[in-house]
């Protein structure tokens, strides 16, 4: 349990790399557990909360502090399910329980390709996935016990990673009666 500031629910993060289905299955667990979705590339454009362009890249840098400003009220209230690809810099507090999605080098490759992903960025996304940077990031930035890597291949995949979200979110419910009460 994390403490009894999540009374609306548990705080859940999916993250991963870019391409391994983590919006597609976020949406879906957000919709059907009733969690508030919060999707932090939405948000970022939204409320401009970024710093930097590389266009080398051709994308924007993130303003981290304005982020964590933004929802930090919301994250203490409990039942969200935040959606974005990187962790490190989301408070250890605010998370029940970090799903990281991993996917194969050639689907994701194929994945963000048809994104019209430049070849340098393709590139980058595919390595950090062969060197599991995502969860390793993870790991490092919470208790090795809240993360869980899910496989993320094939639409088979997708509704098993989505059952297995809908099963935590359930025991959650039964070990933290008392708060939700």
């Amino acid at each position: 349990m994390t403490s009894d500031i999540h009374f609306r629910g548990p705080n859940i993060l999916i993250c991963g790399t870019p391409g391994t289905g983590k919006t597609t299955l976020s949406k879906e667990v957000a919709q059907e557990t009733c969690l508030n979705y919060i999707s932090i590339g939405d948000l970022a454009k939204e409320n401009n909360f970024y710093c930097n362009y590389d266009s080398e890249l051709q994308s924007y840098e993130l303003d981290e502090d304005k982020v964590i400003d933004e929802i930090d009220d919301i994250m203490k209230e409990g039942g969200n399910l935040i959606d974005y690809h990187g962790c490190d810099f989301f408070p250890e507090r605010w998370f029940d329980v970090v799903f990281v999605l991993r996917t194969d080098n050639t689907t994701l490759y194929e994945r963000l390709e048809k994104r019209d992903y430049s070849e340098k960025k393709i590139q980058e996304n595919v390595q950090a996935e062969i060197f599991q940077v995502l969860l390793d990031e993870a790991l490092d930035s919470y208790k090795p016990e809240i993360v869980f890597e899910l496989q993320s291949n094939t639409p088979e995949d997708m509704d098993e990673n989505l059952n297995k979200i809908k099963n935590w979110i359930q025991q959650w419910k039964i070990e933290n009666k008392s708060i939700l009460n």
